[in-house]
């Protein structure tokens, strides 16, 4: 996406050097006051020299300030930005310039898990979290309101400085809103789980890394006016809403079951079909179709069976 962003080009001087000129500056008004004042009355153009430079010395004080690594300052002169500083280290620019700070390190947000709909209706519980963190310092300043992040500031804190820091990271709130919106958005894409055995390519139980990127993808399209990019974004907490957990538990458990028993029931008829057969070829013995079918009734009874099976030992013939 196009951007506004643009490095600043003017007047910017480094701080220590500017930093002594100044401190000589005050200190000189200091001993140009003292000289006057210790001359005839008809000297005083000295006293009011120092006192224009010991005000224009502390003015010249506003302009200093610091970059860290990973951090930028964003340059308004008058309401018209100018440009942004995102070298590290200490300078003094026009005192007239106003300064917004943004760092530019990646941060967490690991959200509360929310309640949603999935795909199917049912209520869930999912969270997530991401690494996100600043690109284009501009879109962050100017592209997205703050007021609502200014109003609670000044409400919890009776200083305007607070409330201005608060302002320059009203974006962290913007993330906060628009993560939670890209959550629900993909949570009701898909279905929690495939209970019913449905030709579901996708869930979010079994999308893995799949739904992970499209979680990413949408916050990235959401958070691109504000100029920021999120790193990665995976969903972290994923479960049925409380008033359907037990419910659904006891669904998961009954389907369980099922499909454990009918594999019991496949491997059960197998091997019975594997003793009717050794039986046959061996010639070991005759069976007619009663006995057959009484056999393989015994044999899926005691494979099949929960309980262990407690055998009869037929002390006479096989037909009696």
């Amino acid at each position: 996406m196009e951007t506004k962003e643009k490095n600043y080009s003017g007047m910017r001087l480094s701080g220590i050097p500017m930093l002594i000129f100044n401190l000589f500056l005050v200190v000189a008004s200091v001993a140009v006051i003292i000289w006057g004042a210790s001359l005839n009355p008809e000297s005083g153009w000295r006293i009011i020299c120092g006192i224009l430079g010991i005000l224009i010395g502390s003015f010249l004080f506003i302009g200093y300030f610091k970059i860290e690594p990973n951090e930028a300052v964003v340059l308004l002169f008058f309401g018209k930005y100018r440009g942004t500083v995102k070298e590290d280290g200490y300078f003094w620019v026009n005192p007239f310039f106003s300064r917004k700070r943004v760092t530019l390190r990646a941060r967490n947000l690991d959200a509360e898990p929310i309640k949603v709909n999935d795909k199917k209706g049912n209520p869930i519980m999912i969270g997530q979290v991401l690494v996100w963190r600043v690109i284009d310092t501009y879109k962050v300043s100017f592209d997205i309101d703050s007021s609502a992040t200014s109003i609670s500031a000044l409400s919890s804190s009776g200083t305007g400085l607070n409330s201005i820091g608060q302002k320059m990271k009203s974006y962290e709130n913007f993330v906060k809103v628009q993560s939670d919106a890209a959550l629900r958005f993909v949570a009701g894409m898909y279905a929690y789980d495939n209970m019913e055995n449905e030709d579901e390519k996708l869930t979010l139980r079994s999308g893995g890394e799949e739904i992970n990127e499209i979680l990413e993808k949408q916050l990235n399209e959401r958070l691109a006016i504000a100029g920021i990019e999120v790193m990665e974004a995976r969903v972290n907490y994923l479960a049925y809403a409380p008033e359907i957990a037990a419910v659904m538990l006891r669904r998961q458990q009954a389907d369980a079951i099922i499909s454990a028993r009918e594999k019991i029931v496949d491997g059960a008829v197998g091997m019975v079909q594997h003793a009717l057969k050794k039986l046959s070829e061996e010639n070991i013995i005759e069976l007619d179709d009663d006995k057959k079918a009484a056999m393989v009734s015994n044999l899926l009874v005691v494979l099949c069976g929960d309980e262990r099976a407690t055998p009869i030992v037929n002390a006479g013939t096989l037909y009696n």
